[in-house]
């Protein structure tokens, strides 16, 4: 019998469409901020929450983590964040040490309202620092200087009790010593918090950036300056007491995004809001839910038909066993034998036998034994590519 896995968790997630300014390599649902009626909101949001839950029969879970991203969340008005909260709680109930986190940027605006938040029920910050370069930062289309955001990060600390920040890295003209500067500095900042996310800089179709690439611009690293640059970012986080516990994300042991863990692990979570998605309990075992994009429109659903739900799909025990590798692999603990036989019906050797995995493994690219299955130090780098070399080794249902 393989070692049981670790609990997912039960997430709601909340987004929040607006933003003072949409940074030219977003390529998420946002929306320039327009003035909003938090009344209105709070009602579509209990009715959307209060209909997801239906999913779940009477013996509802209590909701182990509350993310409100966006978007911008911090330029939700706190008393339509403390009633989410509030809706979240009277419909599901909330762990004794449930996360309950707020994205939001180191501008005035909303840095003034971090004890609102908190004063809320807030008890966890993510910055979106992105550089402490200024600049980066005017390169990245970002609104604040860097020592607007350390000013900010500080704040956050001596309000909440748990604090994150994000940068973004592998920028055009960033070599191995600028990195290694600038993350030695954010590294000594993020050791209060406890937790650091450090994504690589992606050119996404559609948005300013993936323009600006079609017409031939370099806007990132080239791919072996991108790859060195990433690990001498899983060296730095290591030495500092930060060892990545997912391909992006560093935190001290017991500081780990509990939120973010319920998709690596596959657990269930609501999605509500405008382009949210969601992992409901359905007939197959999950049941996929996209949301209406346009917030006019998502509001008008809501109050006519109590959901804003746009799509909803019965998803194949494939389809889950495909997510769940992406997923999971993402993670330095990997998908556990027992969690990718509850979730599929296939136990791991049933589904990927040994033997289909010998490339993989001698090429030092995974490890597999009876625990489970999970990426190497090595083979972290080439995640998409070895998940998709597991996909094709799938059963074809």
């Amino acid at each position: 019998m393989a070692d049981p896995a670790p609990s997912p968790g039960f997430g709601l997630y909340v987004h929040w469409p607006y933003c003072e300014a949409i940074c030219p390599y977003c390529d998420f649902n946002v929306r320039r901020q327009q003035t909003v009626d938090p009344l209105r909101w709070r009602a579509a949001f209990a009715a959307d929450i209060t209909q997801a839950a239906q999913s779940f029969g009477p013996e509802r879970p209590p909701l182990t983590s509350i993310y409100f991203g966006g978007g911008t969340p911090a330029l939700m008005p706190p008393e339509l964040v403390a009633g989410v909260i509030d809706i979240a709680r009277q419909t599901f109930a909330l762990t004794d040490n449930a996360e309950i986190t707020v994205e939001a940027n180191p501008t005035a605006t909303e840095t003034d309202r971090f004890q609102a938040f908190r004063d809320a029920g807030v008890n966890r910050l993510s910055l979106g620092i992105q550089s402490l370069r200024d600049d980066a930062l005017i390169f990245l289309g970002r609104r604040h200087s860097g020592a607007e955001a350390t000013a900010a990060l500080t704040r956050a600390l001596a309000i909440f009790p748990r604090v994150t920040f994000d940068m973004i890295y592998a920028r055009p003209g960033q070599d191995l010593a600028d990195w290694r500067e600038e993350l030695g500095e954010a590294l000594a900042l993020a050791r209060d918090g406890g937790h650091l996310s450090l994504y690589q800089l992606t050119i996404e179709s559609g948005t300013p950036f993936g323009k600006r690439a079609q017409k031939g611009e370099a806007l990132a690293a080239d791919e072996d300056l991108a790859a060195d640059l990433y690990a001498l970012t899983q060296d730095m986080g290591a030495a500092a007491g930060l060892p990545a516990y997912e391909v992006s994300n560093h935190a001290r042991p017991g500081e780990e995004s509990r939120h973010n863990r319920v998709y690596w692990r596959y657990g269930p979570y609501i999605g509500s809001g405008p382009g949210a998605h969601g992992r409901l309990p359905g007939p197959t075992g999950r049941t996929a839910t996209e949301a209406i994009r346009d917030p006019g429109r998502w509001l008008a659903a809501v109050e006519q038909h109590g959901h804003g739900i746009d799509s909803r799909e019965n998803l194949s025990r494939r389809i889950q066993a495909e997510e769940l590798l992406f997923m999971g692999l993402r993670l330095s603990e990997g998908v556990p034998a027992a969690r990718f036989h509850a979730v599929t019906g296939w136990t791991l050797a049933e589904a990927l036998p040994e033997a289909e995995l010998m490339p993989l493994i001698g090429e030092g690219l995974i490890d597999r034994d009876s625990k489970g299955l999970r990426l190497t130090a090595q083979g972290r780098p080439l995640l998409n590519a070895v998940v998709a070399a597991l996909i094709d080794r799938l059963p074809s249902s």
